[in-house]
């Protein structure tokens, strides 16, 4: 049996990348330390979930000042929420706005649109129809 357990990607601030997961209704699950064999620290693991979720969203920080190009073949991930109206108003509080204003890619489809996070990881938000 498979079983989807989790994306990682790497990030360069983890103070402002929590607070933009959590503002999207993200859970802080869990932080994982990594340390060379010397014991100097290496790596932080940071572990969000939607709630009642078990698939993970790793957030990797490496403590050795590296920066990061997104390279051609990331597109985005998506989550999808209740009410993208309050969602984006909720974000909006925070200085998160969309790329453009919400969208239907079928008419009479969900409406959605993209944020990007702080390292410019695009999250593709899709209301949720009745």
């Amino acid at each position: 049996m498979t079983r989807y357990l989790h994306t990682m990607y790497r990030i360069t601030d983890p103070d402002r990348s929590r607070a933009f997961y959590e503002a999207l209704g993200f859970e802080f699950k869990r932080q994982v330390d990594l340390h060379r064999s010397d014991g100097t620290l290496d790596a932080t693991l940071y572990f969000f979930g939607t709630p009642g979720a078990d698939e993970a969203l790793e957030l990797t920080f490496n403590h050795d000042g590296s920066t990061y190009e997104l390279g051609t073949g990331y597109g985005h991930i998506a989550i999808g929420v209740d009410d993208l109206e309050e969602t984006l108003a909720q974000l909006a509080q925070q200085d998160i706005a969309p790329e453009k204003p919400p969208y239907q890619v079928t008419k009479g489809g969900s409406w959605l649109c993209f944020v990007s996070d702080p390292d410019n990881y695009r999250i593709e938000i899709i209301g949720r129809r009745g």
